[in-house]
This record gives structure tokens, C-alpha cells and sequence, in this order.
């Protein structure tokens, strides 16, 4: 599911729609996953004279370090967004505070991308976009990122010819 059309200018269509890559979640899930057998763990050590109090005690205390281990960058991942247009590449990112950025295909003036070795493994990398007025603008873990740069460069080269 992309931009919903609303914000989308006259004759302009989507392109491409990209979140990050999966792989900015394997450190919160291996996080949630420790959070949860420390919470197994301090239950298993509790006297059972104290149960079921105990229990309610180390669950919602286990939840509440999940929300900043797990649940926080699952919100930033499933929010943000890279929309490649045949106008403007658009960036939307933010839970609470939506953050956008909006930069016009024709100021584009050169695509490169970046992998490592973990961003070859995952297919992963960034796209770094120098633009003619500002500093670079990166987006970090794209997946299939040389296909999408190939796109990229297509699309530039269609709107200069």
C-alpha cells in the first residue's frame, strides 16, 4: 500500500514503495526475547507463596520493557517510508512526529549506494541521492537496493532526456 493519492500532484504516479528492510528488527526481537526469559527466570525464582501477585508483578513489568525494547522500533520500522514518484522522491518517518521530506526527481544529480557485508547477506543497503541544492539524502536499509537504484537512474535519465 503506498501514498494515497491525495498527495499526489497532478499527473504524478508512484513508482516504488519502500519501507526498511526486516533486518532493523532482529536486534529489538533478540531484545524481546531476552526480556522475556528474564521475566520467566525471575518468575521461576519467586516463592510460590507469593503468586499470583508475583505473577502479575513480573508480567506487566516485562511488558513495560518491551515497549522501548521491541515495541518503539516496530512502530519506527512499520513508519517509514520511501515513495519514489515520476516527480519527487518522498521520505516519511515518525510515530508521534511526522517527519517528511520531499525532493524533486530533477534535482537529483547522482545516485550511489553503500552495502555492507551484513547489507549484502540481508540484500539490503543505502542509497545515497546528492542533490544540486542540499546535503545528501541517504535511505538507509533499502531492500533489493541496486535494483531500486537502477530504477532510480532510469527514471533520471528518462526525465532529462
Amino acid at each position: 500500500m503506498g501514498l494515497p493519492a491525495k498527495l499526489l500532484g497532478d499527473g504524478e504516479q508512484e513508482l516504488l514503495h519502500l519501507r526498511s528492510h526486516g533486518k532493523v528488527m532482529i536486534k529489538p526481537t533478540i531484545w524481546l526475547i531476552v526480556v522475556a526469559a528474564l521475566g520467566g527466570v525471575v518468575f521461576a525464582m519467586l516463592p510460590v507463596s507469593w503468586r499470583p501477585t508475583s505473577a502479575w508483578v513480573v508480567t506487566i513489568a516485562a511488558l513495560l520493557a518491551a515497549i522501548p525494547v521491541y515495541l518503539a522500533p516496530l512502530l519506527r520500522w512499520r513508519t517509514t517510508t520511501y515513495t519514489l514518484t515520476n516527480h519527487r522522491l518522498i521520505t516519511r518517518s515518525g510515530i508521534i512526529n511526522k517527519v517528511g521530506h520531499d525532493v524533486p526527481v530533477a534535482r537529483i544529480t547522482n545516485v550511489a549506494y553503500e552495502r555492507s557485508l551484513t547489507d549484502r547477506m540481508f540484500g539490503c543497503g543505502s542509497l545515497v541521492f546528492t542533490t544540486s541544492a542540499e546535503a545528501p539524502v541517504v535511505l538507509n536499509d533499502v531492500p533489493k537496493v541496486e535494483e531500486v537504484g537502477v530504477a532510480i537512474s532510469n527514471l533520471l535519465f528518462g526525465v532529462r532526456a
